[in-house]
């Protein structure tokens, strides 16, 4: 099968998980509203925009496992979290439950509250009941909100998100979701995890579903919705607007922007299930499968052991190199040599400074578009890059 993507056939893309891929067809259609939206900006923006997201929503909420009027439309999943944040007004003597696996931006989103964050530590290699307990200890009497990941960003691991929620559940402690990676990796059920919890959700689309960039969403319980605005307040505010609830009424209208990524998530959750003859399962388990693969083979080639059981890894894979020799660097910038001799040889996977230089990762994100052999030609460039490290001239 041609795969229908734009990507630089001499480039080995294997992080899709950073910024994504569009397909011709969603790119496509999404030229098309634009140029709609410029032919006549007045009568698109009027008369047209509030029905496709309408429509959008409607799309979005059955992939997602949701009620329409629980989903708004945002640009990014740290936007999602720093619109919950803003909106929880905490204090000084409340505490923010962060983990060391968690995004940076979002720990610096809680950083910026007034709320005290406290960072738990979980350790690798581990299991989801380590991750449970680990967190479950954590919790204080100062607790009053928990960030958690669904999919860790610089680890790849997928979270036990349901007994994560049970236990914050028990102890009466919101759980804030950061699900960046979640859609297209893993099924959601956004409906039923709020009946076991969850409050607060923000996702992005423009990673695993493929959607153009800076489409996103931000699911709120609809017993917490009063209580959250978007970071902008504007027309939508306190008004009435035909067919919309109060929440996406606030937050379909934060002034002028594009809103055609928004308007073909239609477009681009029909174009992936195409891809494969079992539709979206069947595209989440392709990639899954391929991403073990390539774990178990850069483990074979690179040794070490697995950082988590298989049961943890969606479409994304870590695996623990050797100390950095070249840490610290002189700034968060600067890429690491093997980092830049990846780049120049045409590879396109991050070595993750974690927890803190000069530990690190290397991450592999697998798609539709990439194959096994790739993984065994990065695990060869790794391997020599390696072991000049370990023999300096």
């Amino acid at each position: 099968m041609t795969l229908p993507f734009t990507l630089d056939p001499d480039v080995h893309h294997l992080n899709h998980g950073s910024f994504g891929a569009v397909t011709e067809r969603v790119q496509a259609a999404q030229r098309a509203l634009q140029l709609r939206m410029e032919r006549d900006p007045m009568r698109f923006f009027t008369q047209e925009v509030l029905e496709g997201l309408n429509r959008a929503r409607e799309a979005l909420s059955r992939f997602v496992g949701a009620q329409p009027d629980d989903l708004v439309f945002i640009h990014n999943a740290t936007e999602g979290v720093a619109t919950v944040l803003g909106s929880l007004a905490l204090e000084p003597q409340d505490e923010i439950l962060v983990n060391d696996h968690e995004y940076g931006a979002c720990i610096k989103a809680c950083e910026k509250t007034a709320a005290t964050v406290r960072k738990v530590s979980l350790p690798l290699p581990t299991t989801a009941g380590e991750i449970v307990e680990r967190l479950k200890s954590a919790i204080g009497a100062r607790t009053r909100l928990a960030l958690i990941s669904h999919i860790t960003s610089p680890t790849g691991l997928v979270f036990p998100l349901t007994q994560i929620l049970e236990v914050f559940e028990r102890r009466g402690v919101p759980v804030l979701v950061d699900g960046a990676h979640a859609p297209g990796m893993v099924p959601l059920d956004l409906q039923a995890w709020g009946q076991r919890g969850l409050r607060y959700y923000a996702a992005n689309l423009h990673k695993w579903a493929c959607a153009p960039k800076g489409t996103a969403f931000l699911w709120i319980r609809e017993d917490e919705q009063s209580r959250i605005h978007p970071l902008v307040t504007s027309h939508g505010h306190n008004s009435v607007w035909p067919h919309r609830t109060p929440f996406t009424t606030r937050f379909d209208w934060t002034g002028t922007d594009d809103p055609s990524p928004f308007l073909v998530v239609p477009d681009v959750l029909e174009a992936l299930a195409l891809l494969h003859p079992g539709g979206w399962a069947g595209v989440r388990s392709a990639n899954r499968s391929l991403a073990l693969e390539a774990r178990s083979l850069l483990l074979d080639v690179l040794g070490g052991a697995p950082l988590a059981p298989a049961d943890m890894i969606g479409s994304l894979a870590a695996v623990q190199l050797p100390e950095d020799p070249g840490a610290p660097r002189p700034h968060a910038l600067a890429l690491s040599a093997l980092q830049a001799e990846l780049d120049a040889q045409g590879f396109r996977a991050p070595v993750m400074d974690w927890p803190a230089p000069p530990n690190r990762l290397l991450r592999v994100s697998a798609h539709v578009y990439n194959t096994i052999e790739e993984y065994r030609s990065l695990a060869q460039v790794v391997a020599a890059a390696l072991r000049r490290e370990a023999t300096p001239s």
